[in-house]
Protein backbone atom coordinates (compact mmCIF):
# COMPACT_ATOMS: atom_id res chain seq x y z
CA UNK A 1 0.00 0.00 0.00
CA UNK A 2 1.11 3.60 -0.34
CA UNK A 3 0.09 6.54 1.80
CA UNK A 4 -0.15 8.83 -1.20
CA UNK A 5 -2.60 9.16 -4.75
CA UNK A 6 -5.44 10.97 -5.14
CA UNK A 7 -8.17 8.80 -5.33
CA UNK A 8 -10.72 7.63 -3.51
CA UNK A 9 -12.56 4.09 -4.14
CA UNK A 10 -16.17 3.76 -3.59
CA UNK A 11 -17.74 0.58 -4.01
CA UNK A 12 -21.64 -0.08 -5.52
CA UNK A 13 -23.24 -3.44 -5.86
CA UNK A 14 -23.43 -4.58 -9.98
CA UNK A 15 -26.56 -3.96 -11.95
CA UNK A 16 -27.98 -6.74 -10.29
CA UNK A 17 -26.86 -6.55 -6.36
CA UNK A 18 -24.82 -9.30 -6.22
CA UNK A 19 -21.49 -10.63 -7.63
CA UNK A 20 -18.19 -8.59 -7.57
CA UNK A 21 -18.58 -5.00 -7.13
CA UNK A 22 -17.26 -2.02 -9.20
CA UNK A 23 -15.10 0.20 -8.87
CA UNK A 24 -15.86 3.92 -8.70
CA UNK A 25 -12.92 6.26 -8.34
CA UNK A 26 -13.96 9.62 -6.83
CA UNK A 27 -11.08 12.67 -6.64
CA UNK A 28 -9.65 13.45 -2.65
CA UNK A 29 -10.59 16.52 -1.59
CA UNK A 30 -10.23 18.16 1.86
CA UNK A 31 -13.74 16.88 2.70
CA UNK A 32 -12.74 13.31 1.89
CA UNK A 33 -14.61 10.74 4.11
CA UNK A 34 -16.65 13.40 5.52
CA UNK A 35 -19.87 11.64 6.34
CA UNK A 36 -22.02 15.01 6.24
CA UNK A 37 -21.53 15.05 2.25
CA UNK A 38 -23.17 11.96 1.91
CA UNK A 39 -26.51 10.20 2.45
CA UNK A 40 -25.91 6.95 3.46
CA UNK A 41 -28.28 4.65 1.67
CA UNK A 42 -25.66 5.06 -1.44
CA UNK A 43 -23.39 2.88 1.13
CA UNK A 44 -26.43 0.45 2.34
CA UNK A 45 -25.58 -3.36 0.06
CA UNK A 46 -25.59 -6.54 0.26
CA UNK A 47 -22.08 -6.82 0.09
CA UNK A 48 -21.31 -4.99 2.98
CA UNK A 49 -23.36 -6.80 4.83
CA UNK A 50 -21.57 -9.99 3.54
CA UNK A 51 -18.74 -9.02 5.58
CA UNK A 52 -20.41 -8.93 8.74
CA UNK A 53 -21.48 -12.51 7.80
CA UNK A 54 -18.10 -14.02 7.03
CA UNK A 55 -16.68 -12.12 10.21
CA UNK A 56 -19.71 -13.96 12.05
CA UNK A 57 -18.86 -17.49 10.61
CA UNK A 58 -14.88 -17.08 11.75
CA UNK A 59 -15.95 -15.83 15.29
CA UNK A 60 -18.58 -18.52 15.59
CA UNK A 61 -15.46 -21.32 14.45
CA UNK A 62 -13.65 -19.42 17.40
CA UNK A 63 -16.32 -19.97 20.05
CA UNK A 64 -15.71 -23.57 19.56
CA UNK A 65 -12.48 -22.87 21.11
CA UNK A 66 -12.75 -20.18 22.84
CA UNK A 67 -16.91 -19.14 23.99
CA UNK A 68 -15.82 -16.16 26.05
CA UNK A 69 -13.37 -14.38 23.50
CA UNK A 70 -15.67 -15.14 20.79
CA UNK A 71 -18.22 -13.34 22.59
CA UNK A 72 -16.01 -10.21 23.63
CA UNK A 73 -15.56 -10.29 19.87
CA UNK A 74 -19.37 -10.33 19.00
CA UNK A 75 -20.03 -7.47 21.21
CA UNK A 76 -17.26 -5.28 20.65
CA UNK A 77 -17.47 -5.37 17.44
CA UNK A 78 -21.78 -5.50 16.88
CA UNK A 79 -21.91 -8.81 14.83
CA UNK A 80 -25.42 -9.07 15.69
CA UNK A 81 -26.98 -5.86 14.67
CA UNK A 82 -26.62 -4.22 17.94
CA UNK A 83 -24.54 -1.23 17.68
CA UNK A 84 -20.44 -1.75 19.13
CA UNK A 85 -20.09 -2.01 22.67
CA UNK A 86 -17.28 -0.21 24.63
CA UNK A 87 -14.79 -1.81 26.48
CA UNK A 88 -16.09 -0.95 29.91
CA UNK A 89 -19.33 -1.73 29.00
CA UNK A 90 -18.13 -5.50 28.43
CA UNK A 91 -15.37 -5.30 31.03
CA UNK A 92 -19.13 -5.21 33.47
CA UNK A 93 -20.60 -7.89 31.65
CA UNK A 94 -17.92 -9.83 32.49
CA UNK A 95 -16.47 -8.73 35.79
CA UNK A 96 -12.88 -7.76 34.15
CA UNK A 97 -11.47 -4.42 33.52
CA UNK A 98 -11.33 -2.30 30.46
CA UNK A 99 -7.82 -2.99 29.85
CA UNK A 100 -8.15 -6.43 30.29
CA UNK A 101 -11.01 -6.67 27.89
CA UNK A 102 -8.90 -5.21 25.61
CA UNK A 103 -5.87 -7.57 25.92
CA UNK A 104 -8.67 -10.45 25.60
CA UNK A 105 -9.92 -8.80 21.98
CA UNK A 106 -6.35 -8.27 20.57
CA UNK A 107 -5.69 -11.48 21.91
CA UNK A 108 -8.81 -13.15 20.24
CA UNK A 109 -8.58 -10.88 17.16
CA UNK A 110 -4.68 -12.51 16.40
CA UNK A 111 -5.55 -16.07 16.94
CA UNK A 112 -8.85 -14.90 14.53
CA UNK A 113 -6.73 -14.04 11.93
CA UNK A 114 -3.87 -16.60 12.04
CA UNK A 115 -6.86 -19.54 11.96
CA UNK A 116 -8.11 -17.75 8.63
CA UNK A 117 -4.59 -17.33 7.33
CA UNK A 118 -4.07 -21.17 8.11
CA UNK A 119 -7.21 -22.66 6.52
CA UNK A 120 -7.28 -20.35 3.65
CA UNK A 121 -11.32 -19.95 3.71
CA UNK A 122 -13.09 -16.78 3.73
CA UNK A 123 -10.69 -14.30 2.83
CA UNK A 124 -12.34 -13.51 -0.35
CA UNK A 125 -15.01 -10.95 0.02
CA UNK A 126 -12.14 -9.28 2.21
CA UNK A 127 -9.43 -9.47 -0.65
CA UNK A 128 -11.57 -7.82 -2.84
CA UNK A 129 -13.50 -4.97 -0.96
CA UNK A 130 -9.94 -4.26 0.79
CA UNK A 131 -7.08 -5.08 -2.09
CA UNK A 132 -3.67 -4.97 -1.53
CA UNK A 133 -3.03 -2.54 -4.43
CA UNK A 134 -4.84 -0.45 -3.35
CA UNK A 135 -4.11 2.93 -1.94
CA UNK A 136 -4.32 3.86 1.49
CA UNK A 137 -6.19 6.62 0.24
CA UNK A 138 -8.68 4.30 -1.16
CA UNK A 139 -8.51 2.28 1.77
CA UNK A 140 -8.88 4.72 4.41
CA UNK A 141 -12.68 6.32 2.29
CA UNK A 142 -14.01 2.64 2.25
CA UNK A 143 -13.58 2.19 5.68
CA UNK A 144 -14.54 5.37 6.85
CA UNK A 145 -17.93 5.15 4.39
CA UNK A 146 -18.56 1.81 6.27
CA UNK A 147 -18.02 3.26 9.73
CA UNK A 148 -20.65 5.55 9.06
CA UNK A 149 -23.00 3.54 7.49
CA UNK A 150 -23.24 0.57 10.21
CA UNK A 151 -22.66 3.28 13.13
CA UNK A 152 -19.70 1.45 14.40
CA UNK A 153 -17.17 4.51 15.54
CA UNK A 154 -16.59 3.12 18.72
CA UNK A 155 -14.95 -0.18 17.05
CA UNK A 156 -14.02 1.48 14.11
CA UNK A 157 -10.32 0.96 14.48
CA UNK A 158 -10.98 -3.32 15.91
CA UNK A 159 -12.69 -3.21 12.41
CA UNK A 160 -10.34 -1.83 10.15
CA UNK A 161 -7.39 -3.52 11.15
CA UNK A 162 -9.26 -7.14 11.36
CA UNK A 163 -10.66 -6.25 7.79
CA UNK A 164 -7.71 -5.54 6.25
CA UNK A 165 -5.66 -7.90 8.09
CA UNK A 166 -8.12 -10.85 6.57
CA UNK A 167 -7.60 -9.53 3.50
CA UNK A 168 -4.04 -10.43 3.52
CA UNK A 169 -2.40 -6.57 4.93
CA UNK A 170 0.58 -6.97 6.48
CA UNK A 171 -0.14 -5.90 10.33
CA UNK A 172 2.06 -2.42 10.20
CA UNK A 173 0.03 -1.39 7.06
CA UNK A 174 -3.70 -2.72 8.68
CA UNK A 175 -2.79 -0.31 11.66
CA UNK A 176 -1.39 2.15 9.71
CA UNK A 177 -4.39 2.83 7.84
CA UNK A 178 -6.82 1.78 10.73
CA UNK A 179 -4.91 4.76 12.85
CA UNK A 180 -5.40 7.07 9.70
CA UNK A 181 -9.21 5.66 9.88
CA UNK A 182 -9.26 7.27 13.84
CA UNK A 183 -7.27 10.62 13.08
CA UNK A 184 -10.54 11.15 10.33
CA UNK A 185 -13.44 10.39 13.02
CA UNK A 186 -11.58 12.49 15.30
CA UNK A 187 -11.68 15.67 12.75
CA UNK A 188 -15.16 15.13 12.06
CA UNK A 189 -15.88 15.46 15.53
CA UNK A 190 -13.59 18.58 15.82
CA UNK A 191 -15.12 19.73 12.18
CA UNK A 192 -18.40 19.21 13.65
CA UNK A 193 -17.64 20.75 16.76
CA UNK A 194 -16.65 23.94 15.09
CA UNK A 195 -19.90 24.11 13.25
CA UNK A 196 -21.95 23.72 16.34
CA UNK A 197 -20.20 26.73 17.89
CA UNK A 198 -21.05 28.58 14.85
CA UNK A 199 -17.67 28.63 13.52
CA UNK A 200 -18.88 27.35 10.15
CA UNK A 201 -22.25 28.22 8.73
CA UNK A 202 -24.97 25.53 10.11
CA UNK A 203 -26.83 23.01 7.93
CA UNK A 204 -30.23 23.85 6.03
CA UNK A 205 -32.85 23.86 8.72
CA UNK A 206 -34.86 21.56 6.23
CA UNK A 207 -32.71 18.15 6.02
CA UNK A 208 -34.19 17.41 9.25
CA UNK A 209 -37.72 17.74 7.98
CA UNK A 210 -38.07 14.62 6.01
CA UNK A 211 -37.87 12.82 9.83
CA UNK A 212 -40.19 15.48 11.66
CA UNK A 213 -42.74 14.74 8.75
CA UNK A 214 -42.57 11.06 9.46
CA UNK A 215 -43.24 10.90 13.27
CA UNK A 216 -45.53 8.79 14.72
CA UNK A 217 -47.58 10.79 16.75
CA UNK A 218 -50.03 9.62 19.56
CA UNK A 219 -52.94 11.31 21.13
CA UNK A 220 -52.94 13.39 24.36
CA UNK A 221 -51.07 15.50 25.65
CA UNK A 222 -46.48 15.30 26.20
CA UNK A 223 -45.10 14.33 29.35
CA UNK A 224 -42.57 17.66 30.14
CA UNK A 225 -38.63 16.69 28.74
CA UNK A 226 -36.86 14.87 31.43
CA UNK A 227 -33.80 17.28 32.82
CA UNK A 228 -30.85 14.65 32.43
CA UNK A 229 -29.63 11.91 31.02
CA UNK A 230 -30.81 8.34 32.29
CA UNK A 231 -27.97 6.76 30.81
CA UNK A 232 -24.38 7.29 33.10
CA UNK A 233 -21.26 8.66 30.52
CA UNK A 234 -17.72 7.19 31.07
CA UNK A 235 -16.20 10.40 29.56
CA UNK A 236 -12.96 8.61 29.67
CA UNK A 237 -14.55 5.78 27.84
CA UNK A 238 -12.91 4.62 24.09
CA UNK A 239 -14.67 6.29 21.04
CA UNK A 240 -16.77 8.67 22.65
CA UNK A 241 -17.33 12.33 21.82
CA UNK A 242 -18.62 15.49 23.58
CA UNK A 243 -19.18 18.96 22.64
CA UNK A 244 -20.42 22.27 23.75
CA UNK A 245 -24.42 23.49 22.40
CA UNK A 246 -25.77 26.70 23.09
CA UNK A 247 -29.24 25.36 22.37
CA UNK A 248 -28.97 23.41 25.47
CA UNK A 249 -26.77 25.28 27.12
CA UNK A 250 -24.13 22.30 28.36
CA UNK A 251 -21.64 20.10 27.09
CA UNK A 252 -23.49 16.62 24.92
CA UNK A 253 -21.98 13.40 24.25
CA UNK A 254 -22.33 11.48 21.56
CA UNK A 255 -20.79 7.80 20.44
CA UNK A 256 -20.70 8.12 16.29
CA UNK A 257 -21.07 10.36 13.82
CA UNK A 258 -24.90 9.31 12.95
CA UNK A 259 -25.40 11.10 16.76
CA UNK A 260 -23.23 13.99 16.51
CA UNK A 261 -25.05 14.38 12.29
CA UNK A 262 -28.33 14.43 14.18
CA UNK A 263 -27.45 16.13 16.97
CA UNK A 264 -26.20 19.35 14.58
CA UNK A 265 -29.70 18.95 12.68
CA UNK A 266 -31.64 19.45 15.75
CA UNK A 267 -29.02 22.33 17.10
CA UNK A 268 -29.79 24.12 13.69
CA UNK A 269 -33.58 23.27 13.48
CA UNK A 270 -36.20 26.54 13.79
CA UNK A 271 -38.30 23.73 15.07
CA UNK A 272 -36.79 22.32 17.97
CA UNK A 273 -36.80 24.34 20.79
CA UNK A 274 -34.54 22.28 23.10
CA UNK A 275 -33.35 18.89 23.58
CA UNK A 276 -32.37 16.09 25.88
CA UNK A 277 -29.85 13.25 25.15
CA UNK A 278 -30.70 9.84 26.04
CA UNK A 279 -33.68 10.64 28.08
CA UNK A 280 -34.86 7.51 29.35
CA UNK A 281 -33.77 3.86 29.60
CA UNK A 282 -36.32 1.63 28.31
CA UNK A 283 -36.71 -1.61 29.48
CA UNK A 284 -38.04 -4.96 27.64
CA UNK A 285 -37.37 -8.40 26.30
CA UNK A 286 -35.24 -9.89 23.45
CA UNK A 287 -35.70 -13.50 22.79
CA UNK A 288 -36.59 -14.06 26.59
CA UNK A 289 -33.53 -11.94 27.51
CA UNK A 290 -33.72 -8.60 29.60
CA UNK A 291 -32.58 -5.76 27.85
CA UNK A 292 -32.36 -1.82 28.20
CA UNK A 293 -32.10 0.58 25.55
CA UNK A 294 -31.39 4.29 25.88
CA UNK A 295 -32.88 5.89 23.31
CA UNK A 296 -30.87 8.96 21.91
CA UNK A 297 -32.62 12.00 22.76
CA UNK A 298 -35.61 13.46 23.09
CA UNK A 299 -36.57 16.99 21.43
CA UNK A 300 -39.21 19.42 22.67
CA UNK A 301 -40.51 20.86 19.94
CA UNK A 302 -41.75 24.85 19.32
CA UNK A 303 -45.09 23.77 19.56
CA UNK A 304 -44.54 22.34 22.36
CA UNK A 305 -44.78 18.94 21.61
CA UNK A 306 -42.07 15.96 22.24
CA UNK A 307 -40.68 13.78 19.74
CA UNK A 308 -38.23 10.33 21.27
CA UNK A 309 -35.86 10.15 18.21
CA UNK A 310 -33.48 6.69 17.79
CA UNK A 311 -30.60 6.75 15.92
CA UNK A 312 -30.87 3.25 13.81
CA UNK A 313 -28.46 3.23 10.31
CA UNK A 314 -30.66 2.90 7.23
CA UNK A 315 -28.97 -0.82 6.70
CA UNK A 316 -29.66 -1.70 9.93
CA UNK A 317 -33.30 -1.31 11.17
CA UNK A 318 -34.67 -4.53 9.92
CA UNK A 319 -32.66 -6.63 12.12
CA UNK A 320 -34.70 -8.52 15.05
CA UNK A 321 -32.45 -6.61 17.76
CA UNK A 322 -33.55 -3.20 15.93
CA UNK A 323 -36.83 -4.19 15.23
CA UNK A 324 -37.39 -5.07 19.37
CA UNK A 325 -35.77 -2.18 20.32
CA UNK A 326 -37.68 0.04 18.59
CA UNK A 327 -41.32 -1.64 19.68
CA UNK A 328 -40.13 -1.16 22.88
CA UNK A 329 -39.38 2.53 22.76
CA UNK A 330 -42.11 3.61 20.56
CA UNK A 331 -44.75 2.16 23.35
CA UNK A 332 -42.55 3.72 25.96
CA UNK A 333 -43.29 7.41 23.79
CA UNK A 334 -46.66 6.75 23.00
CA UNK A 335 -47.39 5.95 27.00
CA UNK A 336 -45.55 9.56 27.68
CA UNK A 337 -47.61 11.00 24.64
CA UNK A 338 -44.68 11.52 22.76
CA UNK A 339 -43.92 10.97 18.94
CA UNK A 340 -41.61 8.33 17.95
CA UNK A 341 -39.45 8.14 15.12
CA UNK A 342 -36.02 6.42 13.81
CA UNK A 343 -33.32 8.40 12.61
CA UNK A 344 -31.17 6.78 9.70
CA UNK A 345 -29.12 8.88 8.35
CA UNK A 346 -30.56 9.46 5.13
CA UNK A 347 -34.00 10.79 3.81
CA UNK A 348 -35.28 7.19 3.48
CA UNK A 349 -36.92 6.52 6.77
CA UNK A 350 -39.40 3.56 7.60
CA UNK A 351 -42.23 5.08 6.72
CA UNK A 352 -40.79 5.40 2.89
CA UNK A 353 -38.94 1.78 2.65
CA UNK A 354 -42.40 0.19 4.15
CA UNK A 355 -43.81 1.50 1.03
CA UNK A 356 -41.17 1.00 -1.32
CA UNK A 357 -41.75 -0.80 -4.69
CA UNK A 358 -40.18 -3.86 -4.88
CA UNK A 359 -39.88 -6.37 -8.13
CA UNK A 360 -42.61 -8.77 -7.86
CA UNK A 361 -40.72 -11.71 -8.95
CA UNK A 362 -38.13 -10.99 -6.28
CA UNK A 363 -40.67 -10.61 -3.44
CA UNK A 364 -42.26 -13.76 -4.52
CA UNK A 365 -39.22 -16.07 -4.62
CA UNK A 366 -38.21 -14.87 -1.13
CA UNK A 367 -41.51 -15.53 -0.04
CA UNK A 368 -41.79 -18.94 -1.23
CA UNK A 369 -38.02 -19.45 0.48
CA UNK A 370 -39.38 -18.37 3.97
CA UNK A 371 -42.56 -20.64 3.88
CA UNK A 372 -40.41 -23.46 3.52
CA UNK A 373 -38.26 -22.49 6.82
CA UNK A 374 -35.26 -20.14 7.38
CA UNK A 375 -33.57 -18.91 4.58
CA UNK A 376 -29.84 -18.35 5.05
CA UNK A 377 -27.39 -16.51 3.21
CA UNK A 378 -25.86 -18.71 0.72
CA UNK A 379 -29.85 -18.89 -1.03
CA UNK A 380 -30.65 -15.26 -0.43
CA UNK A 381 -27.37 -14.25 -2.22
CA UNK A 382 -28.88 -16.80 -5.34
CA UNK A 383 -31.91 -14.40 -5.81
CA UNK A 384 -31.50 -12.17 -8.75
CA UNK A 385 -31.69 -8.71 -8.56
CA UNK A 386 -32.48 -8.27 -4.88
CA UNK A 387 -30.93 -5.25 -3.15
CA UNK A 388 -30.34 -4.56 0.31
CA UNK A 389 -33.18 -2.15 0.30
CA UNK A 390 -35.55 -4.31 -1.25
CA UNK A 391 -35.08 -6.69 1.96
CA UNK A 392 -35.25 -4.64 4.40
CA UNK A 393 -38.60 -3.29 3.06
CA UNK A 394 -39.91 -7.07 2.34
CA UNK A 395 -38.67 -7.55 5.97
CA UNK A 396 -40.63 -4.65 7.44
CA UNK A 397 -43.30 -5.25 5.13
CA UNK A 398 -44.32 -8.84 6.18
CA UNK A 399 -42.94 -8.78 9.71
CA UNK A 400 -40.27 -11.74 8.73
CA UNK A 401 -37.19 -11.97 11.14
CA UNK A 402 -33.78 -10.74 10.83
CA UNK A 403 -31.22 -12.46 12.49
CA UNK A 404 -27.60 -11.35 12.19
CA UNK A 405 -24.29 -13.14 12.97
CA UNK A 406 -25.02 -15.78 11.36
CA UNK A 407 -27.92 -14.61 9.20
CA UNK A 408 -31.18 -16.26 9.21
CA UNK A 409 -34.75 -14.56 7.76
CA UNK A 410 -37.61 -16.78 9.11
CA UNK A 411 -41.45 -15.82 9.10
Amino acid sequence: MSADGDTLLRHRPNSRGRGREVTVLRDVGDDAGDPELDDIRDDVSLELEEVNEVLAALIAEHAERRARDAEILTLRLGIRGDRPETLATIGARFDLARDRIRQVHTKAVGQLVRHAQLTGRRGGVFAERYPLGARDSQLLRTLLMETYATDTDIAAHELSYLKLRLAGHAAEDAKRVAGFVMQRILAWRKKTNARLTKLQPPPPTGELEPALAQVDWPSGASAPLPGESARIVDADDDGRGRFYLDKVGRDVAFDSGLEARLLRLLTASDAVQTFQETPSAVTYQLDGADRVAYPTVAARLTDGRVVLIDVQPLGHIGFHTNRARSAAARAYAHDKGWGWAIWTGSRLGVPDLLHRKVDATVESRLGELITTGPVYWHALREIRDLTALDLIALTLRHEWRWDRGPFTLSA
